[in-house]
């Protein structure tokens, strides 16, 4: 635990000074005079994304048009984009599609992995979840005549003790969106197979901060967002992976064409085409799914395993500026001090979290926060540094002292 706000200095600037990943910030364009610490809502955006989307949309639309579903390669993009993803989470090709939201990619693998485990009456999931993780499930349940039970990580393994021939699927997320909590994806994977039931993993506060290995770990499906530590843009699409294993059973509850064996053969009846394919659903968002797989290149040559020690290097030293500089003035850290329990982020508690957020935004320092009393500094070890986080630790300690904030009701 450093002391002093000198040492705090002196240890930002040794850490900065030996960071191997400094190199990768080029790559993307920060905005002047900002700490930008919300890339675990929106990622920053790669230097590559402008020059890609130009070429998208004056030569390949404005001047191929439809030419382009072939000769620039936008029918095939979204198996393409998805094995890019699928890279950094560990699944080898052939196993994850990218397009459409994440909400539908979440109700695709539900429905599909229920359908998968007939006759268990239980869909279980994170009390805790992100809301739109808890009501696609409750609707997915209710559809297929089943029963959401809420049941929070650390309490599955006494839960699948005495129910667990009843259940048909597990969801939870490998990061609690609010706290930055760090969860054991291998061990609950293993409790919910020993079960006999199956797995769906929400990694969107996980894809692109540190090595998943969803083949090694037998994850069945996992779905996440484009958006967040994969820098793709305000709504990019998000993904679906599904294990090869279940790719021959695969019922998904949304046939759309695209997702036929002949698509263009505009058939009467539905028949899923090979493998994860069968996924797709609707016409691809071919912009934004092409905006997404420039972002991806921020990733060329870089090793997960870098990024998940520097990013606990920023999250632990954040731990230590807050230790020193903000506990004094009210406020709680909630996130796990443990290196093996943290995510990417670090979330502090404060009655006036609202109003501490307004104005840190005021003061150049962009972060977001989760009711009723949780400010969120999210870190991405592309383009983050230990001097940014000092500097927010600063400036939100001088507004507290300053009291220049608005007592916001949450």
């Amino acid at each position: 635990m450093t002391t002093t706000p000198t040492a705090l200095d002196e240890q930002a600037a040794r850490f900065d000074v030996d960071d191997a990943l400094a190199p990768f910030r080029d790559r993307f364009l920060l905005p002047d005079g900002a700490v930008y610490l919300d890339g675990n809502s929106l990622g920053a955006l790669p230097a590559a994304v402008p020059r890609a989307l130009s070429d998208v949309v004056t030569r390949q639309w404005g001047t191929d048009l439809i030419r382009s579903w072939e000769s620039n390669g936008w029918w095939t993009a979204p198996l393409r984009v998805g094995d890019t993803i699928g890279r950094l989470l560990g699944a080898a090709p052939g196993q994850t599609v990218a397009g459409d939201s994440t909400s539908v990619q979440l109700f695709t693998a539900l429905s599909a992995a229920t359908a998968l485990r007939p006759g268990r009456r239980l869909l279980v999931t994170d009390p805790g979840h992100f809301p739109t993780d808890r009501y696609l499930a409750q609707a997915v349940a209710g559809r297929q005549g089943l029963e959401a039970r809420g049941v929070p990580p650390t309490d599955l393994a006494s839960f699948l003790a005495s129910e667990g021939d009843r259940v048909a699927v597990v969801s939870y997320s490998p990061v609690d969106f609010r706290t930055g909590e760090l969860h054991d994806m291998r061990a609950l994977t293993e409790a919910a197979h020993r079960a006999g039931a199956l797995v769906v993993w929400d990694l969107c506060h996980a894809a692109g901060t540190l090595p998943l290995h969803l083949d090694t770990l037998g994850v069945d499906f996992a779905v996440g967002c484009g958006y967040k530590f994969l820098n793709g843009g305000p709504g990019a699409p998000a993904y679906l992976y599904v294990a090869r294993r279940h790719h021959k059973a695969l019922e998904t509850p949304l046939p759309g064409w695209t997702g036929h064996a002949d698509p263009f053969g505009m058939g009467r009846d539905y028949t899923p085409a090979p493998g994860v394919a069968r996924a797709r659903i609707g016409t691809p968002p071919v912009l934004s799914l092409l905006a997404l797989e420039a972002a991806l290149t921020v990733f060329d040559d870089v090793d997960l395993a870098q990024v998940r020690a520097k990013s606990l290097s920023l999250t632990g030293f954040f731990l230590d500026c807050a230790a020193e500089l903000l506990a004094p003035l009210g406020f709680e850290s909630v996130t796990p001090a443990d290196p093996a329990r943290r995510g990417s982020h670090v979330a502090l508690r404060h009655p006036h979290a609202r109003g501490l957020t307004r104005a840190l935004g005021d003061h150049g320092v962009i972060i977001d926060m989760r009711a009723p009393d949780l400010l969120r500094f999210g870190v991405n070890a592309l383009y983050t540094t230990h001097r940014e986080l000092l500097t927010a630790a600063h400036r939100l300690r001088t507004i507290v002292e300053q009291a220049a904030y608005e007592e916001v009701p949450t």
